[in-house]
């Protein structure tokens, strides 16, 4: 069976004395990609020493809203803050979805053609950028590297099956402004 790595989080701050890290969640389905005994894949920050390729999930709570994790590889403060910025992948089925009908993996966006709310094919999707807020990398049909927030009001329809997704695209979004074109 094929399988992908799906982005479920990234490593904050130490918490605590015995190894505890705030987890910056990347997954509606935190319960399920931190439970007890998961395996996660690990993505060092850019010029990290780390080691690391695996982490094993020992134990999870919530603190005011944050979920904090203890990680069986991480047994003390010193390499909680050791492990800040690594992001955290889980291993699922290739043909795997989302549970919420509303949510996409990184691959399944890939390759997508954009559509205008007109029908006109604008772009490509190339990607995902993960940050504060989720951006659909598109590249424009003239070549143009752009950004467009993946919210409902810019992104009103995903149809993966259908090979597309529909951005409400406005000038300098996707096609050019008037003066660039």
């Amino acid at each position: 069976m094929e399988t992908i790595d799906v982005l479920v989080g990234r490593i904050g701050k130490a918490h605590g004395l015995r190894g505890d890290v705030t987890i910056n969640v990347r997954t509606d389905e935190p319960d399920r990609r931190f439970a007890p005994g998961a395996t996660l894949v690990v993505e060092a920050p850019q010029g990290s020493a780390t080691k690391l390729r695996t982490l094993t999930v020992a134990s999870t709570r919530w603190h005011s809203g944050v979920l904090l994790a203890r990680f069986e590889e991480l047994p003390d403060r010193t390499a909680a803050e050791g492990a800040r910025g690594i992001l955290l992948y889980a291993t699922v089925p290739a043909d795997e979805s989302p549970e919420d009908p509303d949510e996409f993996y990184d691959h399944q966006l890939v390759g997508l053609t954009a559509y205008d709310l007109d029908g006109t094919a604008i772009g490509e999707v190339t990607g995902l950028v993960h940050g504060a807020q989720d951006l659909l990398a598109i590249r424009a049909n003239d070549g143009r590297a752009t950004l467009v927030p993946f919210v409902k009001a810019l992104v009103p329809e995903v149809d993966v099956a259908g090979g597309r997704v529909v951005v409400a695209d406005r000038p300098g979004l996707v096609t050019p402004l008037p003066e660039d074109g």
